[in-house]
């Protein structure tokens, strides 16, 4: 059953490289604050407990009631929101690149976020309500224990457990749905070709343009409408995890790691890393020591 917590926000603040403060999780009951400017990075993640209300996301207007839970990986596309009397929610959002950072290559968050993008609403029962309200508690509970020397690999294991509770009702909600317009089929192909590992020598989006005989600015405007995000971003997605395999082998240099990769240079694979793991590669196989 949901218990009501008596913080109405309770978020954790992080910095990012140039100083500017971003939420990095983040619980609440607010409804009003579901599209705040400072979780414009995350995904957003809430379940309607009672009453009804309704918001905007990409032109579209959404109506919930008791037991849906919204989706929604691009909470500044949100407007309009609308609380009628009785409406009581609680969500947890969590840096969009963190979740993603948790899950494996072969993921159901890719074809998953294209659905959520056309209808970010999933109707539960009272079970998977409550399954949701746990993982939403076991994470507010925990927010607070920052100084934890594993404190974000706790909180990205309960971020896990969440993110595949929600996969298991969104993934039946969709087993009967498919899109079969040449837009649809574009994106699904080229989430195969990625789920085939090619990234891992292939990462312009050029590339996946030629396989797929579009234009790369036909197949950036596609994704982009698609799915709420660009391609580079996908290509990201899938690469970062071999990266993460990689540098988990002592066996192999980090010269050997770019060399494997395709990179140009040593330099330019550590800027990859630095851009999209946050640390050098060095930096990173050292965050992996026992004790460190």
């Amino acid at each position: 059953m949901f218990h009501k917590r008596h913080q109405n926000f309770h978020f954790l603040n992080i910095s990012d490289n140039f100083g500017v403060m971003k939420l990095d999780f983040t619980y609440s009951t607010d409804f009003h604050r579901i599209n705040a400017p400072e979780l414009s990075h995350t995904c957003m993640h809430m379940l309607c407990t009672a009453g009804e209300g309704s918001f905007v996301y990409y032109e579209k207007c959404y109506h919930i009631v008791k037991n849906d839970l919204v989706v929604i990986p691009s909470p500044d596309k949100v407007k309009n929101l609308a609380a009628h009397d009785g409406l009581q929610v609680v969500w947890f959002a969590a840096d969009y690149q963190f979740l993603q950072n948790q899950l494996p290559t072969n993921n159901y968050s890719i074809g998953g976020s294209i659905s959520l993008n056309h209808n970010p609403v999933i109707k539960l029962t009272d079970e998977q309500a409550d399954n949701i309200i746990a993982d939403f508690n076991r994470l507010h509970d925990r927010m607070e224990e920052k100084d934890l020397m594993f404190y974000r690999e706790l909180m990205g294991s309960l971020c896990l457990t969440m993110m595949y509770d929600i996969f298991e009702v969104h993934a039946l909600r969709d087993t009967a749905e498919s899109h079969t317009d040449r837009a649809g089929h574009i994106v699904k192909e080229l989430m195969t070709l990625l789920a085939t590992g090619i990234s891992q020598t292939e990462r312009e989006v050029s590339y996946y343009a030629t396989r797929l005989n579009v234009s790369p600015k036909y197949l950036s405007a596609t994704v982009r409408r698609m799915t709420g995000h660009n391609v580079s971003s996908f290509i990201v997605r899938h690469t970062i995890p071999i990266i993460k395999e990689y540098l988990s082998d002592d066996r192999l240099s980090l010269t050997q790691i770019a060399y494997r990769m395709n990179f140009a240079s040593l330099s330019y694979f550590s800027r990859y890393c630095k851009k999209h793991l946050g640390m050098s590669p060095a930096e990173y196989r050292k965050s992996r020591q026992p004790g460190v």
